[in-house]
């Protein structure tokens, strides 16, 4: 079933969660996945207003409309499951736009409160945090047109070798996050990088080109 909704109109997110509760008579799961990087300024002086709105009216508000509305149905019924999509940023910084990183911490830091206050009800709140993924939108974000240009990008930049990010790897965290198997799993940023965010090999490098460099 379908209904569009676009998540920073409030008027649009309970739409969509009655015409939920009419076609099935429950919400068992809320995935806030709606999110944006915005305009790919490198410096925080370029940054205005506008700017700002546009990208946390989407990241931000619109993850306090879909919490807002699935705890209050939720909450009656003393079960349920909220979760947000995050980011890798939310554990490394890697030069994104400073709007897109606030916004995906500002959401974390959401999904943690608001696990807190639900907990009582029974209801889980998660988030999912994945690495780069070579999707259209992230395509245009970085101003890339080949696909397979990006992944030799990411692949290169990656700490996991051989394998690659998919959009199905970041939808298993997230069945596991909605299912039974994670009953008693809640506060938790799943992170999906492959280590990424673990790893600096800043150090290394300025000694190899410092020290190891040929003349």
């Amino acid at each position: 079933m379908f209904v569009h909704c676009n998540v920073a109109i409030e008027s649009d997110v309970q739409n969509a969660v009655d015409a939920t509760i009419v076609k099935f008579g429950k919400l068992d799961i809320m995935f806030s996945n709606a999110g944006i990087v915005g305009k790919p300024i490198s410096s925080i002086l370029e940054v205005d207003y506008d700017i700002i709105k546009n990208v946390f009216d989407v990241n931000v508000v619109g993850g306090f409309f879909c919490a807002k509305h699935a705890a209050r149905v939720m909450i009656p019924a003393n079960k349920g499951v909220i979760i947000f999509t995050a980011s890798m940023v939310t554990e490394s910084c890697i030069d994104s736009p400073h709007t897109y990183t606030a916004s995906k911490n500002a959401l974390l830091g959401l999904s943690k409160n608001v696990g807190v206050e639900l907990g009582k009800y029974g209801i889980r709140v998660n988030c999912v945090s994945p690495y780069v993924i070579s999707t259209q939108l992230t395509l245009n974000a970085l101003g890339i047109t080949e696909r397979e240009m990006a992944e030799k990008w990411f692949g290169e930049a990656g700490n996991l070798k051989g394998v690659l990010l998919e959009e199905q790897d970041v939808a298993n965290g997230v069945l596991y996050l909605a299912s039974d198997d994670s009953k008693y799993v809640s506060g938790l940023n799943l992170i999906i990088d492959g280590g990424f965010s673990t790893t600096n090999v800043a150090l290394t490098e300025a000694y190899k080109k410092l020290f190891l460099s040929t003349k």
